[in-house]
């Protein structure tokens, strides 16, 4: 529909740059269609580009752990990259809804995936601190144990804040408080998902790797790359707190 000025009144909608489009591509790339079963969200839009890149990571580092005498220390790795991997189903689950039934479900499907992804990196971050226990073990010298400290405390502040924010939000004054603050857990949630994946990279210089594990660097580097090029793509500026009205007018002056 045109106004009287020949403008389309919904310019958003002729241009597809609607709120709840992806950062990059059209609507229909990376949001979940009405009537869809929720699970096609895993691979809608670039969806597929990220679930390679996690797919290999995992694989990676199950085939060089499996591949090798299984110790105490091998649970680690193992549950690491389990839990990295459901995560980011986590995330990939929830990015494409825009509806409030949508939403609800999607929420509660990736409260499950990082119930049990954050559990298992819990896990696995008392198995090092148990193999380390002890003298002549040093702790957090290394680039790979910074940033999975650094990780391991990140993630867990998301879980926790993410949680309380949707199922007691009454901790935050309001539902409109915790709400308020939605777009920042987003956010957070990409850089934390970027640091998981360094740190799964760094990994691959520890001493274990080296002398016993073999994982290949450039690998595992650019499978992790892939996560992200999967990922980023479908982030809704809407979600994060932007608008693209600029944009609608941007074209229209062009």
């Amino acid at each position: 529909m045109a106004s009287a000025t020949g403008v389309p009144e919904d310019v958003n909608s002729l241009q597809g740059t609607g709120e709840d489009e992806p950062l990059l591509g059209r609507r229909g790339d990376a949001s979940q269609i009405e009537g869809e079963p929720l699970y096609w969200n895993l691979w809608l839009g670039t969806a597929p580009i990220a679930q390679a890149g996690i797919w290999i990571v995992a694989a990676i580092v199950w085939g060089a752990i499996l591949s090798n005498n299984l110790i105490f220390f091998s649970s680690h790795p193992l549950l690491n990259s389990a839990g990295l991997f459901l995560v980011t189903q986590s995330a990939l689950i929830l990015q494409p809804t825009h509806t409030a039934s949508q939403k609800r479900a999607g929420t509660l499907v990736h409260f499950l995936f990082n119930l049990f992804g954050v559990s298992a990196l819990l896990v696995g971050l008392v198995i090092i601190e148990v193999n380390k226990a002890g003298p002549g073990h040093e702790h957090f010298e290394s680039p790979h144990a910074i940033l999975g400290l650094t990780f391991y405390i990140a993630i867990f502040l998301q879980a926790a804040v993410g949680f309380t924010q949707y199922f007691t939000p009454s901790l935050y004054g309001s539902v409109d408080n915790a709400k308020a603050i939605y777009k920042y857990h987003r956010v957070s949630g990409y850089v934390i998902a970027t640091l998981g994946l360094a740190t799964v990279c760094a990994a691959s210089w520890t001493t274990y790797n080296l002398n016993v594990g073999h994982i290949p660097h450039w690998g595992i580097i650019l499978a992790s790359v892939l996560v992200l090029a999967g990922l980023v793509p479908r982030i809704k500026l809407q979600k994060l707190g932007f608008k693209r009205e600029w944009l609608g007018r941007e074209r229209l002056d062009s």
